[in-house]
């Protein structure tokens, strides 16, 4: 159903009610001119991409382009690629953009940003008082806990109303304070095909069905849209046409596994915004309608980064590297412990920094370059550590290999040190593979993949091969004989 339809309010009130639409003409004007002008300073400087992704073991070429702007060192991973932030402007870190323009850019993504959380604190509030959150810590425990701390007479009975007020408004808050915004451009007159909606006769679809990814339970989305149309059209125009317009824009949703349910298609013209509330990612899917002109969208998220910011995953190289030591004298490296918990958590650790960092990073090419170098200080950090864990991983070989008695508590060491190497020996092979791919192929060159760690055999500077299949040989062998 569209707006056209007699029965589309009353099916979005009751199916639907956790979309909330903004027109255009809500937002303020200098507003829509610094984001609009963000959008076009971005493509101008070709910051836009088609990303890579994995789905069900095959690699595809995205017909949106993407760029994922926000806080400096947060990540956000979708279909097994990891995006990394162009940081926006953030007090505290210095940061080169590559333009003075490009700068200007982010900086309006950050005053939409705040924007758009403060209209999503406004409507979920709304949503509390209307009670149509269900949800144990905004609503069916505020009565409880007010009634708990007037029984016990530590506050009065108005004093625990507010406690539970500001309780309640911190949660509406964490659910909204978005940490990056993923915006999307394509020209759907430049794509030689598009799906078609296969349940409700939709048309032609820019991004199918789904739910979002990765994002902090029941938060909210909000989406601002701006469609290059010629013309704005008005609301008289729509009601001419019957069914959804294809050369307008639309926003489609429909209930998680239902299609017997009317779906909804909300159009979408110049500055238009929607926010999708609470649990509605989680209950319901959204796909993406295509018109005939180039739309850009900002679509604001809470990214759930509790392994996915460069303060984690420091924290765990940190970790990692308790277990190394080194002589004062021969300045000769060594492991702390060679207890089983320790050379499995160090080992995963190792696999983690390496596939889904190091070559996360370098599978997207040298695209980041066009917006700012900061990401590449971190990142050859992070490879600093990595070293050390190939290191760490040779003299866990060296301690096995020189033993000439291995006890039964050792075998189950090497068993479990084997499964992690196992592991890295296919990862290794299937992100060769991803970088060779036909779709990789496809990229121009400066958003190619690079393979990257990647050496030969016997370079000075590597302690072990990059193909372990021999390694892997020699500690099943090793078990096979203790048996």
């Amino acid at each position: 159903m569209t707006p056209v339809d007699a029965d589309f309010h009353q099916l979005w009130k009751s199916r639907y009610s956790k979309l909330i639409f903004r027109k255009s003409d809500t937002v303020p004007e200098e507003l829509h001119q610094m984001v609009q002008e963000a959008f076009l300073t971005l493509r101008e400087h070709d910051c836009f991409f088609q990303d890579l992704v994995r789905i069900k073991g095959k690699d595809f070429v995205t017909p949106v382009s993407r760029i994922l702007i926000g806080n400096p060192g947060c990540t956000y991973k979708y279909l097994n690629t990891r995006l990394f932030t162009v940081p926006w402007p953030t007090e505290g870190y210095d940061i080169k953009y590559c333009s003075p323009q490009i700068h200007d850019a982010c900086k309006a993504l950050i005053r939409l940003n705040d924007y758009l959380h403060i209209e999503a604190v406004k409507a979920l509030q709304n949503l509390v008082e209307t009670k149509e959150i269900n949800d144990t810590t905004v609503i069916d425990g505020e009565q409880n806990f007010a009634t708990s701390l007037a029984e016990k007479g530590s506050v009065s009975k108005d004093e625990s109303s507010c406690c539970v007020q500001a309780d309640n408004y911190r949660c509406l808050k964490n659910r909204t304070s978005y940490n990056m915004t993923l915006l999307n451009y394509m020209d759907p007159l430049q794509m030689l095909y598009l799906k078609q909606e296969p349940y409700f006769g939709m048309g032609d679809m820019a991004v199918s069905w789904h739910h979002d990814e990765n994002l902090v339970e029941r938060s909210t989305v909000a989406v601002y849209s701006y469609s290059c149309e010629g013309s704005v059209m008005t609301e008289s125009d729509e009601q001419i046409l019957k069914g959804r317009d294809p050369a307008v824009w639309h926003v489609g949703l429909k209930v998680a596994w239902d299609i017997e349910t009317p779906g909804l298609a909300m159009p979408l013209h110049q500055g238009d915004c929607y926010l999708m509330l609470d649990d509605l990612n989680i209950t319901h899917q959204h796909c993406v309608l295509a018109g005939f002109s180039p739309r850009f969208s900002s679509t604001h998220r809470v990214a759930d980064c509790s392994r996915g910011t460069l303060e984690y995953i420091f924290g765990q190289c940190e970790l990692a590297l308790q277990n190394l030591q080194t002589d004062l004298d021969s300045m000769a490296l060594s492991l702390k412990s060679l207890e089983t918990a320790v050379i499995k958590q160090v080992e995963e650790i190792h696999n983690e920094v390496e596939f889904e960092w190091l070559r996360q990073f370098w599978f997207q090419g040298k695209r980041y370059l066009k917006c700012t170098d900061w990401w590449l200080k971190p990142i050859a950090k992070l490879e600093e550590f990595w070293r050390k864990m190939e290191i760490m991983t040779s003299l866990v070989l060296s301690e096995f290999r020189k033993e000439e008695r291995i006890e039964e508590q050792r075998t189950k060491t090497i068993r479990c040190f084997l499964l992690v190497l196992t592991e890295r020996q296919r990862l290794r092979k299937e992100w060769t593979a991803r970088c060779q791919s036909e779709a990789a192929e496809s990229l121009p060159e400066d958003q190619k993949p690079e393979c990257h760690p990647l050496w030969a055999d016997g370079e000075c500077n590597m302690s072990l091969p990059y193909d372990l299949e021999e390694v892997i040989a020699d500690l099943q062998n090793l078990v096979l004989w203790v048996e």
